[in-house]
C-alpha cells in the first residue's frame, strides 16, 4: 500500500523541496508535474541512489526550474 502526497512550488523552490523530500526518507517515488499536469520527471528513490548518482539528478532538477514558474510534486512513500 503506498500514500501520495502532492506539494505545488515554484521553480525557485523545486530542487529546495525535492532534498528535504529526499532527507525525510521514507520516499519511493518524486514525480515533478508542471501547471499542465505534464509529467517532466519521475525519479525512483532507493537507499542506494544517495550515492553518486543523486547528484546528476539534482542538476536535472535545476535545469528544470528554469523552463517554468510553478510546478507539482507527487511524492508516493510506503505505508
Amino acid at each position: 500500500m503506498s500514500k501520495t502526497n502532492t506539494f505545488k512550488v515554484s521553480g525557485e523552490e523545486l530542487l529546495k523541496k525535492i532534498r528535504e523530500i529526499i532527507h525525510e526518507g521514507n520516499v519511493n517515488r518524486i514525480i515533478i508535474k508542471n501547471e499542465e499536469g505534464r509529467t517532466y520527471l519521475e525519479i525512483p528513490v532507493t537507499i542506494g541512489m544517495i550515492g553518486a548518482f543523486i547528484m546528476p539528478v539534482f542538476a536535472a532538477i535545476g535545469a528544470l526550474a528554469a523552463l517554468a514558474a510553478n510546478f507539482t510534486i507527487e511524492v508516493v512513500r510506503k505505508e
